[in-house]
């Protein structure tokens, strides 16, 4: 794909700074290098291959990139989904690749309707920060502290920052993009231009993920991603437990609960979570086959939290903020990536438009980020308020009404291909929502499954050979909550 001359001729360049070096911040660094001399300000240092990244603590659980989001990415850096293959990640056809209990039954293994993008979070990262970087337009500081924003409540014009050295420096930018994450700090940057805070929403079910490192038994190369849901209808915790096939023949497992029902750093109690806390024991049975390469590692920062800068009246022009910086989500919908990658397109699209410079700019850009995030936050937040001990707003009568609709949908998605389809579109974010109101939607909705449930999960017969068949590795005796 040719790109764009990024001035007119003899014109002064653009710059930007992009503040973040994660994955948010490398693919806005992709979406404006085209247009603007770029500087990337990390705090960190990056790692040099597919390693753990400071800062990153979430990187251990499971990650996905749904269709929405590799779509995006690749068409921000052509040939990433084939560089991300030969790295060693998998395409996994949705829901071919899938052997997943949703809250009303096992979805059936229909040819592909959609797909996503499967390895540990180091190596996705590593395959996009090893093109954005390579690109002679972007410089990248690392060990960098941001100080402040510059400007005023009118217009940002640029970010004062800390040198490894110690020193401080000014870099002016005609654009300045927050992809800093979930510890974005961009509320009190802002206000200390005097411009007004944005809403906030928290919605906090009190989430744990722990996660643990196995290598996959022999001939399971092809073996799909195994997932067992909750179900949010139940007044109990949710429980879920995931098997992610990644790279280098291991399988990357996680477990969450919510408040009351939370998974611990035991080793003795990983496998038994897996068993007897969630409504079907498939995972603790497969990976009682399988040798354990790490420790289980436990996370609770899982809080959704919003901020609501599209909102925000008196938006400064030169400022946007993207990514986990605009909103957090519960990663068991893996939608954090896919939001990220689309609004980072957005700024993209903006810019070619508009200019880095232009009018008004900024504002559009963030409404704009604001649409997939949306999107994401219905699908976490309606299901997390549900859960004992959930502390956030209430729901509303159209949540209520929309909930049950979604429930029903999921029951008609089991058993009726054309649900199901639509149902994917949605949730790997390659469609809008409103794609689930369509007539010949409705219509099957309402008719429900035209199959009876699935009693088991789905894995065929070679799939089960290739496992439990054989011999058992772990040895630890199945303890733990009884299912729901």
């Amino acid at each position: 794909m040719s790109r764009p001359a990024s001035t007119p001729s003899g014109a002064a360049p653009r710059r930007a700074v992009v503040v973040g070096g994660g994955m948010a911040g490398m693919l806005a660094t992709a979406a404006l290098s085209a247009y603007a001399d770029v500087t990337v300000v990390e705090r960190d240092v990056l790692p040099a291959g597919p390693e753990p990244r400071k800062g990153l603590p979430q990187a251990r659980h499971v990650h996905v990139v749904w269709s929405g989001g590799a779509v995006a990415m690749e068409d921000l850096l052509p040939g990433l989904i084939d560089g991300w293959l030969a790295a060693g990640a998998r395409r996994i056809p949705l829901p071919t690749g899938l052997v997943s209990m949703q809250p009303r039954g096992w979805f059936r293994r229909w040819p592909e309707m959609q797909f996503m993008i499967a390895c540990s979070r180091d190596l996705l990262d590593w395959v996009v920060r090893e093109r954005v970087v390579k690109d002679p337009r972007v410089t990248v500081l690392q060990r960098t502290e941001l100080l402040a924003l510059e400007g005023d409540h009118a217009r940002v014009t640029g970010v004062r920052v800390r040198t490894p050295e110690g020193e401080e420096r000014l870099l002016e930018a005609d654009l300045v993009v927050d992809a800093s994450g979930r510890g974005s700090r961009a509320s009190a940057w802002l206000e200390a231009l005097g411009v007004p805070r944005a809403p906030l929403d928290e919605v906090d079910s009190g989430l744990t993920y722990s996660s643990r490192i196995f290598r996959a038994p022999a001939g399971t190369e092809d073996f799909p991603l195994v997932n067992v849901q909750s179900d949010a209808s139940v007044p109990v915790p949710g429980c879920t437990t995931t098997i992610e096939p990644i790279e280098g023949g291991r399988w990357l497992v996680t477990l969450s609960g919510t408040r009351g029902g939370e998974p611990t750093g035991s080793v003795d109690d990983f496998e038994a979570f897996a068993r007897g806390s969630v409504r079907h024991p498939v995972v603790g049975e497969l990976i009682a086959h399988a040798e354990p390469l790490s420790d289980p590692v436990v996370t609770r920062s899982t809080v959704n939290r919003r901020r609501f800068f599209e909102k925000v009246d008196a938006w400064p022009e030169g400022f946007v903020a993207i990514g986990d910086s605009v909103a957090t989500y519960n990663p068991v919908y893996g939608h954090g990536l896919t939001v990220a990658a689309q609004g980072a397109v957005a700024l993209r699209e903006h810019v070619a438009e508009y200019g880095a410079a232009a009018p008004g700019l900024a504002r559009r850009i963030q409404r704009a980020v604001a649409r997939p995030v949306a999107t994401a936050w219905q699908f976490a937040t309606s299901t997390d308020i549900l859960y004992p001990g959930a502390i956030g707003k209430p729901p509303g009568l159209a949540s209520k009404l929309l909930g049950h609709y979604v429930n029903r949908l999921m029951l008609a998605a089991t058993g009726r291909p054309l649900v199901a389809k639509a149902f994917f579109d949605v949730v790997t974010l390659s469609k809008p929502v409103a794609t689930l109101a369509k007539p010949a939607i409705v219509i099957a909705v309402l008719r429900g499954p035209r199959r009876p449930l699935l009693t088991e999960p789905p894995l065929t017969g070679q799939e089960r050979a290739s496992v439990l068949d054989a011999p058992e590795i772990s040895g630890t005796e199945a303890r733990g909550c009884p299912s729901p």
